[in-house]
């Protein structure tokens, strides 16, 4: 499950409505190194197949997702 990994940085992309979300996902990505963990906390409902389809396009593995209070948690592992 999602909760027990920890993730080496953490995008705040709440309240931006899409393609904000993604595009700082694709920034935020560029700058980790393979194996690092991505934690992208989101609002906007078009972010849940987003986000995982874009790590799928781009070799990047999805961990998954977690409804919080107020808005979803993702989880992206960089690929090499």
């Amino acid at each position: 499950m999602v909760e027990n990994i920890t993730p080496d940085e953490t995008l705040d992309c709440r309240g931006l409505s899409c393609p904000m979300p993604l595009l700082k996902v694709k920034k935020a990505l560029k700058k980790l190194k393979p194996g690092q963990i991505l934690e992208i906390l989101g609002t906007d409902p078009g972010s849940k197949s987003d986000i995982p389809d874009y790590a799928k396009k781009h070799g990047d593995e999805f961990l998954g997702l977690e409804d919080e209070a107020g808005y979803t948690k993702f989880l992206i592992k960089k690929g090499g």
